[in-house]
């Protein structure tokens, strides 16, 4: 018997920038995305303001999405998907982000993605803005730091909300919107560049200027949540934050409060704007110590407590452990923390850590409340096809076993969890660095880090082993599949 709920929703996950390409196919404006290269584990992404020649750019093309959705979505139909979380490019719909009416020609290809799921019986889960934005107002206004990105947005929403009125229920309005309290998150979540440094994992930063982004991002997502009620009351609008999870290193005191910081700070704040719909209490102490100043607009307050949202949803990869030790964070990772000496890690340096999943379900909910969705989780790994053409990818079955059995055991822990997508249900590029080669898919795709392959795709074991978890509602997660050609 299957602890999750009859209606659980099954799937996957994706961002049009990592899997769509066609980048300016019938009109499509250059985005934040559009100007990063490609990378690799050891070589950061750069960030490029003017494109360069004989410069590989592994958004433009990605996995060729745009002419292969049909096939893509037939795959996630086969393996029994009742719900397809992706994203609308803002580019293909407002080039700039300034035009007064939408490119119907991007509608349009939205119309067919929607049908073609719709057809299969598979519900659409959109993310409204997901670290793609119009490069042109990243040029103009600095991105977010701009209130009047507001306007832009709440317009780009509304158009989104009419046209898909009665085909698409669930909706996110901005992907892991809390990147945006980490220097990192500075162009990919906000559009802010600020010069000095290109290098995407390490950009010049202003806490200043992200936090007011930040701000003006939760006033967007706000009013996105009223206009979208107003237009259909069934729309069911989340948040969606990253999950930084993390434990002391320690039992000393100071790692204790050390980490209570870091969970506030890092998970805690964006939730509590977008769920409670205010400021949480420890944010004057942090901006007081940061000298950062919200500069905010009398109804601004009411705004957040009247858009607050509908359910909850976090991405959930790894842990961390947090400690006032100046040499254990030393040897931490591009997340910040330190490493846990109690797990293991993948061959980017994420540990795996299923248990952490519980323990973020049980504390999301416990302080909110309402509906979750973990709407991102899985393993990046170095894939290899047999000579007979199988993708044996055991490690990515085990790892997404053990978090499917963390997350049973949040349900009987009493968590309301209603949908689970797995990110990258099908090989995309990695966000982080660039590259094909760090792939999570159920479904391999032959494109390659030097601009080579065909884009042919191809079922690996993982592919017929979360079939089956699907079929059984999760209730059969063993790993007995006898090894099927693939097609």
């Amino acid at each position: 018997m299957s602890i999750f709920p009859k209606n659980f929703l099954w799937g996957g996950a994706t961002a049009a920038n990592q899997i769509e390409g066609a980048w300016q196919e019938k009109g499509k404006g250059i985005s934040t995305a559009d100007i990063c290269t490609g990378g690799s584990h050891k070589q950061s992404r750069r960030i490029t303001t003017i494109l360069e020649e004989q410069t590989f750019y592994p958004s433009h093309d990605a996995i060729n999405h745009y002419y292969h959705y049909k096939e893509d979505i037939a795959l996630f139909a086969e393996m029994g998907f009742n719900v397809y979380r992706f994203s609308i490019a803002w580019t293909r719909i407002f080039p700039t982000g300034e035009e007064l009416e939408p490119n119907e020609a991007g509608l349009k290809f939205y119309d067919k993605v929607i049908d073609e799921c719709l057809s299969h019986g598979i519900e659409p889960l959109i993310t409204i803005s997901h670290f793609e934005m119009p490069f042109h107002l990243t040029q103009k206004y600095n991105g977010w730091v701009d209130r009047r990105l507001i306007e832009l947005f709440v317009r780009y929403a509304e158009v989104l909300f009419k046209r898909y009125a009665g085909k698409v229920k669930y909706w996110l309005t901005f992907n892991e919107i809390n990147c945006a309290t980490m220097a990192q998150g500075n162009l990919q979540g906000t559009g802010i560049f600020n010069g000095e440094s290109n290098d995407f994992m390490k950009q010049a930063d202003d806490p200043q200027l992200r936090f007011q982004a930040l701000h003006h991002q939760f006033l967007a997502s706000a009013l996105a949540v009223n206009l979208g009620h107003s237009i259909d009351p069934d729309y069911k609008i989340g948040c969606m934050l990253a999950n930084f999870t993390s434990y002391p290193l320690t039992p000393s005191p100071e790692d204790v409060l050390e980490n209570q910081r870091a969970m506030r700070m890092s998970n805690h704040f964006c939730g509590d704007i977008q769920v409670r719909g205010e400021y949480p209490s420890f944010s004057k102490r942090y901006f007081d110590e940061h000298n950062i100043r919200i500069d905010k607009q009398s109804q601004d307050d009411e705004i957040l407590k009247e858009g607050t949202v509908d359910y909850y949803s976090f991405s959930y990869y790894t842990s961390f452990c947090q400690t006032t030790d100046p040499k254990e964070l030393a040897a931490g990772n591009v997340f910040g923390g330190a490493p846990n000496p109690y797990l293991k890690a993948n061959d980017w340096g994420w540990q795996i850590d299923p248990s952490g999943l519980r323990f973020a379900l049980n504390e999301i909910y416990d302080r909110y409340r309402i509906p979750l969705m973990v709407v991102e989780n899985g393993l990046g790994a170095k894939d290899i096809v047999e000579a007979d053409g199988s993708i044996n990818d055991d490690y990515r079955i085990d790892y997404l076993k053990q978090h499917i059995e963390a997350m049973s055991e949040a349900i009987l822990d009493g968590v309301d969890l209603i949908g689970y997508t797995p990110w990258g249900c099908i090989d995309l590029v990695s966000l982080s660095t660039g590259e094909m080669a760090k792939r999570y898919g159920f479904i391999y795709v032959d494109r390659h880090d030097d601009g080579t392959g065909d884009f042919s795709r191809k079922r690996k074991k993982s592919f017929y082993w979360y079939k089956k978890v699907i079929e059984t509602n999760g209730s059969d997660l063993s790993n007995t599949i006898e090894e099927v050609e693939s097609k």
